[in-house]
């Protein structure tokens, strides 16, 4: 008989899982429809094609996923490993992840708690998180102290203020004795630009703006963020590289990564095609809005994914917090580390680049 062309998958005959299966014999056997399934293609993709040494890998962070430890366990190993190049992050994640590296605590919590009670008790609950009001109050204090400092009165891009609060969040790891706990200090110190889509929405912005008020010069530029972010593209896509990117919920960071393409195509009339790679891990969905211009099909309308790429892509509707961790244990058991890329280091020869193919673009 002649089998149909739809039934040309692998058969659907997991192994047993035993006190012996490793991550790797779990995801590939065991995860086989669903968004199980969609978590398998996910995590082979990172770690077959977008860990390629000619990807650039970009990481966006939505939600708060710091706080519950994803950047110790999981942002932080992806960056030292090569796996991360560049980053955008909502300054909240940004914010709490700066609790870790000057040693405040964070601690599991009943969400169940009456926040009334919590209030009284001078505890602040995010979701099942809770930690002490000080936390914010000296994080705070922290932020403010380093803002007033003469390196930060100047304009700026995020990559470049995220790269000074890393050299001193990780100097404050060095003074504690911690190690490894802030994706801050980590990207400071493997050359990884972090940005934020919108430096006001935060605690962070909310500081920023407080020294302004006693008369502090420091400017936080969007411009200067879009078009680093589209010649971090740019660059990638050149000389027979590649661009990925790997969604963490969506929001604002999400589309500004994603926007790079448009920014490159329609706005700066340079020839390109798109994104090659795209996974997201999100549990929003297209038809209410919270998932507008981001599925891979969508997206190739606006020319932010290169339509000849859609088999690069996946969505995986699943919480970031169980997804993450799971994508990035698979990605170290499977692929070796690769050489930093160190993007920061190289912002003026990205710009560069862009002003050049800019220059001889029709839309000047």
């Amino acid at each position: 008989m002649n089998q149909s062309r739809f039934l040309q998958g692998r058969r659907i005959a997991p192994s047993p899982i035993t006190a012996k299966t490793t991550i790797v014999e779990l995801i590939e056997s065991s995860f086989q429809a669903y968004n199980a399934a969609r978590l398998r293609e996910g995590a082979q993709l990172f770690s077959e094609r977008m860990l390629g040494d000619e990807v650039t890998v970009g990481l966006t962070l939505t939600g708060a996923l710091t706080p519950a430890g994803l950047g110790i366990s999981s942002i932080i190993p992806l960056i030292e490993a090569g796996f991360v190049d560049w980053i955008i992050s909502t300054g909240a994640n940004l914010y709490h992840d700066a609790h870790f590296g000057l040693g405040l605590a964070m601690h599991r919590g009943n969400p169940q708690i009456s926040d009334v009670v919590l209030r009284d008790e001078g505890v602040v609950r995010i979701y099942d998180i809770f930690f002490d009001y000080d936390v914010l109050l000296s994080t705070d204090s922290f932020f403010r102290e380093i803002i007033r400092s003469e390196e930060f009165q100047r304009e700026m891009s995020t990559a470049e203020f995220h790269y000074l609060c890393g050299k001193y969040v990780a100097e404050r790891e060095r003074v504690l004795g911690l190690q490894n706990q802030s994706l801050l200090a980590a990207a400071y110190r493997c050359g990884v630009p972090v940005y934020t889509s919108s430096p006001g929405d935060s605690s962070i912005g909310m500081n920023v703006a407080a020294m302004e008020l006693q008369g502090g010069k420091l400017r936080l530029n969007p411009s200067a963020d879009v078009n680093e972010t589209a010649a971090i593209v740019l660059s990638a896509k050149r000389n027979g590289g590649k661009s990925g990117i790997f969604i963490c919920g969506g929001g604002s960071p999400k589309n500004f990564a994603l926007q790079t393409e448009p920014q490159i195509q329609e706005v700066l009339g340079i020839e390109e095609k798109g994104h090659d790679y795209f996974l997201q891990l999100t549990d929003a969905r297209p038809d209410t809005g919270g998932l507008s211009g981001a599925t891979p099909s969508e997206a190739v309308s606006w020319g932010k994914i290169d339509p000849d790429q859609l088999p690069g892509t996946v969505v995986c509707y699943l919480d970031t917090t169980v997804a993450l961790p799971l994508i990035a244990a698979y990605a170290f058991a499977k692929h070796k580390p690769r050489p930093l890329k160190r993007l920061y280091d190289k912002r003026s020869a990205l710009m560069d680049l862009l002003k050049s193919e800019y220059k001889r673009s029709e839309r000047r």
